[in-house]
């Protein structure tokens, strides 16, 4: 397609799913379930033919040239389909937001005045490799009452194809709008071009991915973005850490998911607690992470033989996605504290404690959208919270901060009920 019939492609998407808002803004909530019960059962049922697509784009993911982590997001399992299965089913469980009374207010008019969670319209998510992404926007955004327009990138086009196949398929069988959910079927970035042009039609931008594509977005939207640009997360051993527990942490928010936006990638050791570190470094090199050390970090691990690299203060700030940490050691909780807002992205950081000031402390210094009290920072996740899904995580300060669910996919209307009253 040339830039002319993309324009008038994606210019048109956003005007039926606008027009599939306002049908989905009063759609029943038994209707909602009943889409996510069907789509649950036909992923499953789907397995093989998903895993067929997945096989197309992980062959062409070869001659992209992708890390290793980049294709292990992309990369589909039996069990991570049926995983994804699960979500829809907990989505299907939650509450409908739509109609919530959020607050009961007394003007002094005396009339009936009430804020109202309701839908936010039309959302535009653009992402990066994971597949998931697909299943997980639609579902968050159509049980919340919102048309959901969704540009995947390159590296799992035949997976995102097949996944709105599917879904599309439910939302005819369920008598639901065919349009409450589309696919942009081109990965041409002028289509992202467009899209973000649409402020007439479409409410919110969703970006997941890289900082490069985030940035862009932002820098290019007249539609509200809400977003992250990184993940730097942080965990932090305080002097009255529990050995095991530290290890246990450690090891889990760096190693269980290294690509992930919720992965550690730096470990920051109290001075009290130097005495843990070589045991946690060992046991982090044992899981193949690469060791970035400063001078402090370094004089102590120089004995036990292990590799290690000088880390520069840039190190502290980068977002790895890879088997890589970054390690230091700090005179105190406070300490710890400013070195975490000075390079953090304000996604998660975690401090691992025994003493109850020192976590005060953290929680209420450390200016992340999610603090962690001895956990680890994978549980930063709409899965984990009980959300069932989420459509990202937010590092905003405006309406949502941290994973985003269902309530955070609405905004509100003020209702009001009257006797008669004039001004």
């Amino acid at each position: 397609m040339d830039t002319d019939q993309i324009t008038s492609l994606v210019e048109q998407m956003a005007r039926q799913a606008r027009t599939a808002s306002l049908e989905l803004a009063t759609l029943s909530t038994q209707t909602k379930n009943k889409f996510l019960e069907t789509l649950a059962t036909r992923l499953v049922e789907q397995t093989d033919s998903i895993l067929e697509a997945n096989a197309l784009d992980l062959e062409a993911a070869k001659a992209l040239d992708l890390s290793g982590p980049m294709v292990e997001r992309l990369t589909f399992t039996p069990e991570r389909i049926a995983s994804m299965a699960d979500g829809v089913r907990q989505v299907a469980a939650l509450p409908d937001p739509v109609g919530e009374e959020i607050e009961r207010l007394s003007p002094p008019r005396g009339f009936d005045l009430r804020k109202i969670r309701v839908p936010m319209g039309v959302i535009g998510i653009i992402y990066e490799s994971r597949p998931n992404v697909t299943v997980d926007c639609a579902i968050l955004c159509l049980k919340s009452g919102n048309a959901s327009i969704l540009r995947g990138g390159k590296e799992a086009f035949h997976s995102n194809g097949k996944l709105i196949e599917i879904i599309r398929d439910c939302l005819v069988e369920c008598g639901i709008h065919e349009h409450a959910v589309q696919l942009i079927p081109t990965t041409d970035r002028w289509a992202l071009n467009v899209l973000l042009k649409q402020d007439d039609t479409i409410h919110c931008i969703i970006p997941r991915g890289g900082e490069s594509l985030i940035r862009f977005t932002v820098e290019n939207s007249r539609i509200p973005v809400i977003k992250h640009y990184t993940g730097v997360c942080s965990v932090y051993i305080d002097a009255s850490a529990q050995p095991e527990m530290a290890e246990a942490i450690t090891i889990n928010s760096k190693c269980q998911r290294p690509s992930v936006c919720n992965a550690a990638e730096n470990l920051i050791v109290h001075q009290d607690a130097a005495a843990q570190l070589p045991r946690i470094a060992k046991a982090l090199h044992d899981h193949g992470v690469e060791l970035r050390v400063d001078a402090k970090a370094k004089a102590l691990l120089t004995a036990s033989g292990l590799p290690l690299v000088d880390a520069t203060a840039e190190d502290f700030a980068t977002e790895y996605n890879d088997l890589i940490i970054s390690i230091t050691i700090v005179p105190d909780t406070k300490a710890a504290i400013d070195l975490i807002n000075a390079n953090s992205s304000g996604h998660t950081d975690a401090i691992v404690t025994e003493d109850d000031a020192s976590a005060r402390q953290f929680l209420a210094g450390v200016d992340s959208s999610t603090v962690m009290h001895n956990a680890t920072t994978r549980f930063t996740d709409g899965f984990e919270f009980g959300l069932g899904a989420e459509i990202g995580i937010s590092t905003d300060r405006l309406h949502a901060r941290g994973p985003m669910g269902l309530n955070e996919l609405c905004t509100y209307k003020y209702v009001v009920h009257g006797k008669g009253e004039i001004k």
